[in-house]
C-alpha cells in the first residue's frame, strides 16, 4: 500500500475533560484536552480528533471554548465532532479554530446536510462518522447506530458509507461499537468493505490495543489510524508506532 497513513489520536470529551470508555460506556478520566493536544503535537501526531461524546444525546452544541483553547496550542489539523447538527453549528466550530468537522447522527437523519456542508466549507473540511455494530441480518453484516451508539437504525453500514461517499466526502470514520476501547483490534471487515466501495479515506477507529492492530488496519485499507486509550495511557507512543509501521512497509509521515 503506497498511500501515506496518518496517525490520529482521539480526544473523547465529556464535561470539558478528556475521557475514555469501553464499548461507549464505563467512562474514565484521561486528562485536560489542552494539555493532551499539546503533548500529542509534540509527540508527532499527524492530526487530532476531538469528539464531544455526549453533545448529541444531551441535545446541545459542541463546547466551543474547549475548541478555541485546543486551537491555540494545536500545530496539526484537528477535526471536531459531537453535537454538530447543521451548517451553522459546523461554522461555529470551524470559526473557533477547528480545521474539519465530523458529523454522524445529524447526517444520518438528514443526508442533505452532507452536500450542504461540502458546498459551504469544501469537501476536505467534512468528515462523516458512522458508528457500526454487528448485525447478521444486514447485507454487509453491520448496522448503522446513531446517538453515540445508542440507537439502532436498521440501515446497512456499508450501504450508508457508499451513499456518503457519493456526496464527495473525503473522509469516512467508521467506529466499531464492539471494538471501542476493548483493545482487541480494529474491526477489519468493516474497514475492508468500506475501502472497497468508497473513494474517501477510511479511518480505522475502535479497538487498537497493540502495534499489530495498526498494521492490520493499514493493510485492510485504512489510511487514517485513530486511537485513544493506547496513546492516552502510554501503552503505545506515536514515534514507536511510526517506526514499527515503517519497518513493516507502511509509509508514514
Amino acid at each position: 500500500m503506497s498511500e501515506t497513513v496518518v496517525i490520529m489520536p482521539c480526544l473523547d470529551m465529556q464535561n470539558g475533560r478528556v475521557v475514555k470508555g469501553v464499548h461507549f460506556v464505563d467512562i474514565a478520566d484521561a486528562g485536560d484536552p489542552v494539555e493532551c493536544a499539546k503533548a500529542y503535537c509534540a509527540a508527532g501526531a499527524d492530526e487530532l480528533a476531538l469528539l464531544d461524546i455526549t453533545a448529541t444525546i444531551e441535545n446541545r452544541g459542541t463546547l466551543l471554548d474547549v475548541v478555541k483553547r485546543v486551537a491555540e496550542v494545536c500545530t496539526v489539523p484537528f477535526t471536531v465532532g459531537g453535537g454538530i447538527s447543521d451548517v451553522a453549528s459546523a461554522a461555529a466550530v470551524l470559526k473557533a479554530g477547528a480545521n474539519k468537522v465530523s458529523v454522524s447522527s445529524a447526517a444520518f437523519r438528514n443526508p442533505d446536510l452532507i452536500p450542504a456542508m461540502i458546498k459551504e466549507f469544501g469537501p476536505d473540511a467534512v468528515t462523516v462518522a458512522i458508528d457500526v455494530d454487528v448485525n447478521k441480518d444486514m447485507p454487509s453484516g453491520y448496522e448503522v447506530y446513531i446517538d453515540g451508539g445508542r440507537t439502532a437504525t436498521g440501515y446497512d453500514a456499508v450501504e450508508w458509507a457508499k451513499k456518503v461517499d457519493g456526496f464527495g466526502v473525503k473522509t469516512i470514520l467508521p467506529t466499531s461499537k464492539a471494538g471501542d476501547g476493548a483493545k482487541t483490534g480494529y474491526d477489519l471487515p468493516v474497514i475492508e468493505a468500506m475501502a472497497k466501495v468508497c473513494k474517501a479515506k477510511i479511518v480505522a477507529s475502535g479497538g487498537a490495543g497493540k502495534l499489530e492492530h495498526f498494521l492490520d488496519a493499514a493493510k485492510s485499507g485504512a489510511t487514517v489510524l485513530l486511537a485513544a486509550s493506547v496513546f492516552h495511557f502510554h501503552m503505545i507512543d506515536i514515534p514507536e508506532l511510526k517506526a514499527y509501521l515503517k519497518e513493516n512497509g507502511i509509509a508514514v509521515r
